[in-house]
């Protein structure tokens, strides 16, 4: 019988992570480099990305940087054509570039809606339309979108329309792209991330009225560590979960059940 642990392990794949620069990012290219991935990891800044490299790489891992804006259809071609010169393939991508920057809707512009709207939706989908033909051809591949419970549920108190709208796209497109490239082989799932400290909720966690408020918020009464998403993406990206497509999977601690 085949150890179960083995349908966890990524051993000569090939993984694309973009947003890999900070926060969640870097977690989720060292998680993929731990189990035999080969990592590409994806920013605008490159230095933090070569950074990320040489830890990877002492580590005993194999990973390339590769400088992509989410938003340029000729930054995601070089990525993805970058990938395969080097390693041959896509098997896995990890679309996790986004942004935010909460304030009342009211006031929020239309510049800031739709540039926050072309990194975290319109970039998930252009790096997954990209990486689905290498996978389509190949008959293979398994795409992790990064979404939020913003996108399942409102913010209100923090109130970020544009975010909330990206992400809540991202849920959908999700479903849709699953249910088209189903039965060629490509799965299409997403996580939803409660609250967890990163660069990007910096301000949120520096400041005890809102430590305070995501614990009493949350059902286990306290923000998430980044590692504890470690073992919900391998199971997405992996062929632990070789039927499973179409979902999208709250880490959250609770957030989205009450």
């Amino acid at each position: 019988m085949t150890d179960p642990i083995d349908s966890f392990r990524l051993d000569g794949k090939v993984a694309i992570v973009t947003g890999a620069s900070s926060g969640l990012g870097v977690v989720f290219a060292k998680t993929l480099a731990s189990v035999g991935a080969k990592v590409v990891i994806a920013a605008r800044r490159l230095d933090r990305l070569e950074e990320l490299v040489g830890k990877i790489e002492a580590a005993g891992g194999d990973a390339l940087a590769v400088p992509c804006d989410v938003t340029s259809e000729d930054d995601v071609d070089k990525l993805v054509a970058s990938t395969v010169d080097h390693y041959g393939t896509v098997d896995v991508l990890v679309a996790n570039a986004g942004l935010a920057d909460p304030q009342p809707a009211e006031d929020e512009s239309l510049e800031l809606f739709e540039r926050i709207l072309s990194i975290n939706l319109t970039g998930v989908f252009l790096c997954a339309q990209r990486c689905s033909r290498v996978m389509l051809k190949q008959g293979s591949g398994s795409i992790v979108n990064i979404a939020s419970v913003l996108g399942i549920v409102g913010a209100g108190q923090i109130p970020q329309a544009s975010y909330t709208a990206s992400k809540g796209g991202v849920v959908n497109l999700t479903r849709e792209l699953a249910a088209q490239w189903a039965r060629r082989g490509v799965r299409v799932n997403a996580i939803a991330p409660g609250w967890f400290h990163t660069e990007m909720t910096d301000e949120m966690f520096n400041a005890d009225s809102g430590r305070r408020w995501i614990r009493g918020r949350t059902p286990m009464g306290r923000a998430g560590e980044p590692q504890e998403l470690a073992g919900a993406l391998l199971y997405l990206a992996s062929d632990a979960s070789s039927y499973v497509t179409g979902q999208i999977l709250a880490v959250d601690g609770g957030w989205t059940v009450v």
